[in-house]
Parts: structure tokens; C-alpha cells; sequence
């Protein structure tokens, strides 16, 4: 098995483990022990169990980062682009949290760490929405000022709208394709353009 191979194979053991048991019921040993590797070829890649932590948030955070990056390429109108991009973003935190059962309290309880294990993702995704509102303005989809304060925002506000929709505090009994339409409306208002038919 090559180091990737093994590295991931340890992170993913990590995390089935994490979200079964919790970050703190579980331990090195029992991560060494589930993955048939032992705790030397754990310690040789992992110094601590924060450090495989971080290795799991990163993973999960890839996972996010893929799937945008799909809809990034998808040959679509720039404004259809930012819905889908929106949705995605919170569709996919969602189903990280929820995938990862009792992980889900280790990722509130300590946001500072996974903020540092975040940065890189966020300045990936507000890279995403440059390039999307670039591309809008180029072709008279959107009326920007100024292209890279309109990201940041747009990153900001979605990243602030991921724990309410986690817990459904969004548009409580409504469907999301129901939803996608008045909010297409708010995005495509702030972008200086309403929607075309």
C-alpha cells in the first residue's frame, strides 16, 4: 500500500471512529488497532490525535471542495452558477455533519480549530465566486463594482447561514427547490441583475 494509501486509510478509519465514539473516547491506540496498521505506522504519520483530527477535517473539507469545483466547471449561466454553488456549499456541510454522528458536537464545540484547518478552503471557495462574478460581469449578468468584495461577502454570508440550515432553521417545512427561487431573487438583487427567464 503507498503512503497516500496508508495516510488515508488511517484518516478514514480516524474518522469513522471519531463519529462513532467521540474525539475524546477516542484514542491512538484504538485508531492504530481498527486500521490493522499498529501505532508505529500511526505515530509515523500522526505525532497526536489533534493532528489526525485536523487530517479529518481536512479530508471532509476536499470532499466539499470537489463537489464546488464540479459545479465550477459546469457549463452554466454565472448567475445559475451562484445558486448552485450556494446550495452546494450548505448541502455538503450538512452531510459532513450529519455523516460524522458524534463528530458533529466536536465540530462546535472547538470552531477555532477547525477555522485554522478551514482557511485554505475558504480562500478556495472565495476564489470560486471571483472567477464565477467575473465571468457574470464580463457577459452582463451581474453589475459589480467591485468583484472581489462581492466574494468575500457572498463567503461570509453563506458560511454564517451553515449552522441554522444544518439544524433546518431555514425555511423550516419547506423544500429547497422551493426556496431556490426567492433565493435566487435576494442573490440576484444584490448582484445588480434580476433573474432572466
Amino acid at each position: 500500500m503507498s503512503i497516500s494509501k496508508t495516510r488515508q486509510k488511517l484518516v478514514d478509519v480516524a474518522r469513522q471512529l471519531f463519529a462513532k465514539n467521540g474525539l475524546e473516547n477516542t484514542t491512538m491506540n484504538d485508531i492504530a488497532l481498527q486500521s490493522g496498521k499498529g501505532r508505529r505506522t500511526l505515530y509515523t504519520y500522526f505525532k497526536s490525535k489533534e493532528e489526525i483530527y485536523y487530517a479529518v477535517i481536512e479530508s471532509e473539507l476536499e470532499r466539499l471542495s470537489d463537489k464546488l469545483d464540479e459545479v465550477a466547471a459546469r457549463k452554466i449561466r454565472p448567475q445559475d452558477k451562484i445558486i448552485e454553488l450556494i446550495y452546494t456549499h450548505l448541502s455538503m456541510i450538512r452531510e459532513t455533519v450529519v455523516r460524522n454522528g458524534n463528530l458533529r458536537a466536536e465540530f462546535f464545540r472547538n470552531i477555532w480549530m477547525v477555522e485554522k484547518v478551514r482557511r485554505h478552503f475558504d480562500d478556495a471557495e472565495i476564489e470560486l465566486f471571483r472567477k464565477v462574478y467575473a465571468e457574470g460581469k464580463e457577459v452582463g449578468e451581474f453589475d459589480i463594482d467591485n468583484v472581489d468584495l462581492v466574494a468575500d461577502i457572498t463567503h461570509y454570508c453563506i458560511k454564517g447561514l451553515e449552522v441554522p440550515y444544518i439544524y433546518g432553521r431555514i425555511a423550516h417545512g419547506m423544500k429547497e427547490e422551493d426556496t431556490k427561487p426567492q433565493v435566487a431573487k435576494v442573490v440576484y438583487g444584490a448582484l445588480g441583475k434580476l433573474q432572466r427567464r
